[in-house]
């Protein structure tokens, strides 16, 4: 399965962010159950963050995206990018 990257930035302030990370966290521990070996976090500087996941098409990477409680509660802005690993 090809890997997709979503790379993030925050648009709302922290402590409304916050208290959407329990439903993230909860929604990438179903996408590993579900086998698209998902990883996620943060920058360390604050700010934005990273989801790197498998999904069997575009499509599906796009839907996967939209259905993450940060982009359906609009606290960040996003890229999605294939990533085409060329060493692994």
């Amino acid at each position: 399965m090809p890997w997709f990257v979503k790379i993030e930035h925050g648009i709302i302030e922290k402590a409304a962010f916050d208290k959407h990370v329990p439903a993230h966290v909860a929604y990438v521990k179903d996408l590993v159950e579900k086998g698209h070996q998902a990883r996620t976090g943060y920058w360390a500087e604050r700010g934005g963050g990273m989801l790197v996941f498998q999904a069997e098409s575009m499509e599906e990477a796009a839907a996967i995206v939209e259905a993450d409680p940060l982009i359906k509660n609009q606290c960040v802005e996003y890229e999605l990018h294939e990533w085409c690993i060329v060493v692994e």
